[in-house]
């Protein structure tokens, strides 16, 4: 049985990149694109109406930006995941753009490939970044000894035991923004980017055993 196509909505202020992204799914059949918006308060309103699987958000634009924009989908409830596709890979466009809650960070020189990857493992609600974004997560999230919290150690060993997010938050009474929040600060500790990757080197760093129950 096939996969529903994933529902994509873009968001950019520039026609030519929403065509060029619209194109580059065009006849594809894992994905549907639903809408496109040029503000982020178009995107929160087609977002609203069309229940997209996955928003590919700009971060500057005008009317309302995408960190803005992000923070008001999560106001209002709409579950798509967010995964920005920017130019930009500043501080003060990476971080806050996480911490409204993207599922992922991309740039966008970014290959079809790639993004087509980024996608499909954002639409799972995984995070996704882009190598100079984790890079630089690494270096504002990193502690001394890069040792891992009791909680984020808590999260990571259900993920090793194959839990979702969602799985996860139920399982410890918190927010699923607050799992992938762990998995982020997990990622950039660890140095990774994925999850299993991170459960990966927390077994070879002796964080994880399979002794642990």
């Amino acid at each position: 049985m096939t996969d529903p196509p994933i529902r994509l909505l873009i968001v950019d202020d520039h026609p030519i990149v929403r065509g060029g992204l619209r194109g580059m799914f065009h006849g594809d059949p894992r994905f549907e694109v639903v809408g496109e918006a040029a503000d982020g308060a178009q995107a929160v309103d087609l977002a609203r109406a069309l229940a997209p699987d996955v928003i590919l958000m700009d971060l500057r634009m005008p009317a309302m930006d995408g960190v803005t924009a992000i923070k008001e989908l999560a106001r209002v409830g709409v579950t798509a995941r967010v995964l920005v596709l920017t130019t930009y890979d500043t501080d003060r466009d990476v971080l806050p753009a996480i911490e409204a809650g993207a599922t992922g960070y991309l740039l966008k020189d970014t290959d079809r490939d790639e993004l087509v990857h980024a996608i499909r493992t954002a639409a799972r609600g995984e995070a996704v970044l882009s190598p100079s974004v984790a890079t630089r997560l690494l270096g504002q999230v990193r502690t001394p000894v890069d040792a891992l919290s009791a909680r984020e150690l808590e999260v990571l060993t259900l993920i090793a035991d194959g839990a979702t997010n969602r799985e996860a938050a139920a399982k410890l009474f918190i927010s699923e923004a607050t799992v992938k929040s762990h998995m982020l600060h997990i990622y950039t500790k660890l140095g990774v980017n994925d999850r299993a990757a991170a459960v990966a080197e927390a077994f070879r760093r002796g964080l994880l055993t399979l002794d642990r129950r």
